[in-house]
């Protein structure tokens, strides 16, 4: 779980063993993540109105603003919704908040690592609310740096897998600086280093590729196991804190092979 996955030759990307679990415990996490509809709005029209506020309001002229409308209407928010938020990040809408990303680092119950990703307006709340989440759910909400070093930060592509051949999208993005291609599921997974992810994403578009998702993640470079009885404390206080309205994203390194063990029982 914990070695880096490089992209040493067409075998090792096809055989699809590289990065397959980390990612996997990702889309897992995220899956708990997003599950309610009205939250991946909230969480959405606030991406929209940060990335509106640095790039500008037009789509065309703000790759990052486009990345976030294109997940919006996937996730069928309404038009006047996103036009909304974009209003409110180029100052034409005067009831906007002024959002800050805040990153929080703790551990969970067994030593479990956790960094939440925050979007807030309200930083004192924030980490007064996430302090009592942690306390409360037998962890402990540390310091900046305290489990950052157990995560890789990583830009990650998810590609449809239908009508695409595996080796001639292996080819582009490699060349483009990407570090992983698998296979998992019905999609392809492109995994590159942090200062990579905007040109693999700009090969990709060059091609008419269109992900089916895209953007940065933390992977895990260490995992904690747990008994079941403990597993499913983590993953209760996990979706507490995730439930949360400034939390944007939460990762740990809970043990993933645990978790597929607590799901099927």
């Amino acid at each position: 779980m914990g070695a880096d996955a490089g992209i040493v030759s067409t075998h090792a990307i096809i055989s699809g063993m590289a990065g397959h679990n980390k990612w996997s415990k990702i889309k897992r996490q995220k899956a708990v993540t997003d599950k309610k509809r009205s939250k991946i709005w909230a969480r959405i029209s606030r991406d929209i109105t940060v990335a509106a506020r640095s790039g500008g309001g037009d789509p065309s002229m703000n790759a990052p603003l486009a990345l976030v409308v294109d997940k919006a209407k996937a996730e069928n928010m309404p038009k006047d919704n996103i036009e909304r938020a974009i209003k409110r990040g180029t100052g034409e809408l005067e009831d906007g908040a002024d959002y800050e990303e805040v990153t929080y680092e703790g551990y969970a119950l067994g030593g479990v690592a956790v960094f939440v990703e925050t979007l807030t307006d309200n930083t004192n709340r924030t980490v007064a609310d996430l302090r009592h989440l942690f306390s409360k759910n037998g962890g402990s909400l540390g310091k900046n740096g305290s489990v950052a070093f157990l995560f890789e930060r990583k830009g990650v592509i998810e590609i449809p897998a239908e009508g695409h051949d595996e080796l001639e999208l292996f080819e582009l993005v490699a060349e483009a600086g990407a570090e992983d291609l698998v296979q998992e599921d019905e999609a392809f997974i492109v995994t590159t280093p942090v200062e990579a992810f905007g040109s693999v994403e700009a090969a990709l578009h060059q091609a008419g590729v269109t992900p089916a998702s895209s953007g940065l993640v933390r992977m895990p470079t260490i995992t904690t196991k747990l008994d079941p009885d403990d597993v499913r404390k983590v993953l209760a206080f996990i979706e507490k804190v995730d439930d949360h309205q400034d939390v944007q994203e939460v990762y740990t390194t809970l043990d993933e092979e645990d978790i597929l063990a607590v799901e099927e029982s």
